[in-house]
């Protein structure tokens, strides 16, 4: 019997504290309800009014808002003009003419070849200058020496310095003398001479000196 008394007690005692949790929930959310309305009428309260948005007009009449999304478009087509008009014709560089060719220089004419050669011999022993001519191909005798000319020839014929040049040959032979066999030539020279720079490729010996004076036509007196 007092077991279940016991027992009944505590049931009571349970189920009168399961109402009253049941009633502090309950009562919770509209006490936060009632804050936050409390506290958003604050803040209404405290900011400014937002004054009314208006569009700028002119003439009396709202300007239409401008479609952006076409903006591109007229970027495109404005870029595709520019482009037809660097392709154009018009824009190419107007063609020059072709350069006009110059003819080369006349070649120089050859040089004039000569049947014989002006030479002048000097003999430093007895100090005598001798000026004689010499037939290309014969060979001529001053004292020892044999003067063969292998060709003579001139440029520039008819100018006012014409530049005369002669292939000498200039052999040492000496004479027989007194019933004596001469020794055999011995060659001392061999090359160009030139008329107008004699020190150029001159012919000189301890004995004898030779130089080229010109080129002439006229045959040697017989």
């Amino acid at each position: 019997m007092r077991l279940r008394v016991r027992l009944a007690l505590l049931f009571g005692a349970a189920a009168a504290s399961l109402a009253v949790v049941t009633l502090i929930a309950a009562a919770q959310p509209i006490g936060d309800q009632a804050g936050n309305q409390n506290v958003a009428g604050r803040a209404a309260a405290a900011a400014p009014p937002v004054p009314p948005l208006t569009l700028p007009t002119q003439s009396g009449a709202a300007e239409a808002p401008t479609n952006s999304a076409g903006a591109p478009g007229a970027a495109l087509a404005g870029q595709t003009n520019s482009l037809e008009a660097t392709n154009s014709l018009a824009a190419a560089p107007p063609l020059r003419p072709p350069p006009r060719l110059v003819p080369p220089p006349p070649s120089p004419a050859p040089p004039a070849r000569a049947s014989a050669a002006v030479l002048q011999a000097l003999d430093k022993v007895t100090a005598e200058t001798i000026r004689f001519e010499a037939p290309v191909g014969k060979p001529i005798r001053y004292k020892n020496l044999v003067f063969i000319v292998k060709a003579c020839e001139t440029n520039g014929l008819g100018q006012a310095e014409p530049q005369s040049q002669a292939y000498v040959v200039i052999d040492f032979a000496p004479l027989r003398t007194d019933d004596v066999a001469p020794p055999p030539p011995r060659r001392l020279f061999r090359g160009w001479m030139f008329a107008n720079s004699p020190s150029l490729n001159p012919f000189r010996q301890p004995n004898y000196d030779a130089w080229l004076i010109s080129c002439t036509d006229q045959a040697p007196p017989g």
